[in-house]
């Protein structure tokens, strides 16, 4: 009996690689937990030395956000510099190149679905950035000649290499790959361990989990971490000498967007500059009819300042018939009564709507090289914990 009872038990320690045991509290809520990863702070077990220099964060001050979901090509959610060490790719690709090195080159191109021939080419179409957010990803140590994978919130100011959808792909300073955060965002519980100490500005409620964006840019929109009124399009797979500057203090005004589903809006909002925020735990669909913002259309903003939308029959998740996950949204309510269907004009729907039953999971994300999309069902690579505050 004893034996039968431990080795479950053990396989939960495992499989959530963090040391925590899963526990659901009332209702079925849980948390996911997840590893603080500090700026500046080596990896136990890297992909590469970090000694030799392969990359070099920043200290930068993690910014708010209004959502919990930002997609790759929000405007000034990464930040850039002018210094060339931020990440060395070039070095990089020698690494994974040498023969010496196969074994690791194997492990970290099977995370991100490639060959090894393929190792070089993907590099190329790679850019670095510096987060300017609090950002969840999944992230592999090295251990056995294996990519072990893990849950980690990476503090703002690291360096990461992102694809051209604005994905994470890589850790700059130890080349670690980075795939996307397949819990729900709105539910962590912070682990900090092995010399990670809970940063200044830290908060589990204001964190990022990046999706990709809806197509492949052609250049990233960053905002200065050493001079914030400073803007840099930096072309995709360039390291910086070829970024053209703006000043981010030129004001955009908010457009019309009444009437527009979210989709929509969204696009209009990216393309004047300004980032998309939403209330509650997740966005609305992108076919969720807009019946206002804040601040309201004609207001001037600067550079990647956030424009909250909200749609008709808007529930606490955010969305309008779908809801995020089988135990229902978590944020602050914004409305109250059931979910409605989705409307099909701009007018809101009746204030006592029936809900259809769910026969789908929200929105996917489009781009063939990434992992399952950020839902708010159970993750895919740990076991939920006990739902808890962060843990120190």
């Amino acid at each position: 009996m004893v034996r039968r009872i431990a080795v479950p038990l053990v396989c939960v320690l495992v499989v959530s690689g963090l040391g925590g045991c899963g526990g659901g509290a009332a209702g079925g809520v849980h948390a996911f937990a997840v590893q603080a990863v500090a700026a500046g702070v080596p990896s136990l077990a890297p992909f590469f030395d970090e000694k030799k220099g392969l990359g070099q964060d920043a200290t930068v001050r993690s910014m708010p956000v209004r959502g919990s979901l930002q997609q790759g090509d929000t405007p000034g959610l990464y930040g850039g510099t002018k210094k060339p060490t931020v990440c060395d790719v070039a070095r990089l690709k020698r690494f994974l190149t040498d023969p010496a090195n196969r074994r690791k080159a194997v492990a970290w191109s099977d995370v991100l679905g490639l060959r090894t021939d393929q190792i070089p080419g993907y590099l190329d179409r790679l850019t670095p950035v510096l987060l300017r957010h609090d950002t969840l990803v999944q992230n592999h140590d090295y251990k056995k000649g294996k990519a072990t994978p893990y849950n980690s919130l990476l503090q703002s100011g690291i360096a990461i290499l992102v694809d051209a959808r604005g994905e994470p792909a890589a850790k700059c300073s130890c080349g670690n790959p980075l795939r996307p955060f397949n819990g729900d965002a709105n539910r962590i519980s912070v682990k900090f361990a092995d010399g990670t100490r809970k940063w200044s500005g830290f908060a589990a409620s204001s964190v990022v989990a990046v999706r990709p964006a809806p197509r492949k840019m052609e250049r990233l929109v960053l905002v200065d971490v050493g001079d914030p009124d400073r803007g840099m399009r930096r072309p995709v797979g360039t390291t910086g000498r070829s970024d053209a500057t703006f000043d981010t203090r030129t004001r955009h005004p908010v457009p019309d967007l009444a009437g527009s589903t979210f989709g929509e809006a969204r696009r209009q909002l990216v393309s004047a500059g300004l980032a998309v925020g939403y209330a509650g735990s997740a966005p609305p669909s992108d076919d969720a009819r807009v019946i206002a913002s804040d601040p309201p259309a004609g207001t001037a903003l600067r550079f990647g300042e956030y424009v909250t939308v909200s749609v008709a029959g808007a529930t606490s998740g955010g969305g309008t018939s779908t809801p995020p996950g089988p135990t229902g949204p978590t944020g602050p309510p914004t409305s109250s009564g059931p979910t409605p269907e989705p409307p099909t004009s701009t007018a809101p729907p009746p204030s006592t709507p029936t809900p259809s039953p769910a026969t789908s999971s929200p929105a996917s994300e489009p781009p063939p090289t990434t992992s399952a999309p950020v839902t708010s069902s159970a993750p895919l690579t740990t076991t939920p914990t006990t739902p808890a505050t962060t843990e120190t």
